[in-house]
C-alpha cells in the first residue's frame, strides 16, 4: 500500500491515479520516471516537495499497471477523503483523468477542465495532465507548465493563509 507522503499541514496537495511499480516497490508516491518529472516541475515552480502532500486516488498498484477499476476507486475513497480532511490543503492539483473525475466531476474529461479552477468546500482544485502522460506525449508539457504557473501564483500569493 502506498498511502501518501509529505507535510501533514500542507497547503498544496497533489493527487495522482495509482502507484506504479517503483512506487509499489518503495512504498512512496511518485518516485518513478513520472515522479522524477514531477519533481522537476515542482522545482521549476519553486515549490519544495517537502512542503506539500502527495497521494493517489487508489493506494495499491493495479495488476499490470492498468487503470484502476471503479471498485478499487470506491474501496480507497474513504482514505482519500480522510487525507483531504486531515491535511486541509487550500490547493489540490488533480494529476490525470482519474483524479479529475473523482475530485472535480465524475462526468468530465481532463481535456475539458484542465487549467480551470474549481471550488469544493475549502479546496481550490485544478486539473492537469499526469506526468506519465507527458512522458508519452511531450506536447503536453507546455499546457502542464501553464497549469503549474497558475498553481505557483496562487500558492506563493497565499502563503500566509
Amino acid at each position: 500500500m502506498v498511502f501518501g507522503e509529505g507535510n501533514p499541514q500542507a497547503r498544496l496537495m497533489l493527487v495522482g491515479e495509482a502507484p506504479g511499480s517503483d512506487e509499489d516497490r518503495l512504498g512512496r508516491p511518485f518516485v518513478g520516471r513520472a515522479g522524477q518529472l514531477l519533481d522537476r516541475i515542482l522545482e521549476a515552480a519553486n515549490i519544495e516537495r517537502k512542503e506539500i502532500y502527495i497521494t493517489n486516488v487508489v493506494k495499491c498498484r493495479p495488476p499490470a499497471n492498468r487503470m484502476p477499476s471503479q471498485a478499487e476507486v470506491e474501496s480507497c475513497r474513504p482514505y482519500l477523503t480522510e487525507q483531504l480532511e486531515l491535511v486541509k490543503p487550500k490547493i489540490v492539483v488533480c494529476l490525470g483523468a482519474l483524479a479529475t473525475r473523482n475530485l472535480i466531476d465524475r462526468n468530465t474529461s481532463i481535456t475539458r477542465v484542465r487549467g480551470q479552477w474549481h471550488q469544493k468546500g475549502s479546496h481550490h482544485l485544478i486539473a492537469t495532465f499526469h506526468p506519465a502522460a507527458l512522458l508519452r506525449d511531450p506536447g503536453k508539457k507546455k499546457p502542464v507548465w501553464e497549469d503549474f504557473k497558475q498553481v505557483m501564483r496562487y500558492y506563493h500569493d497565499h502563503r500566509g493563509g
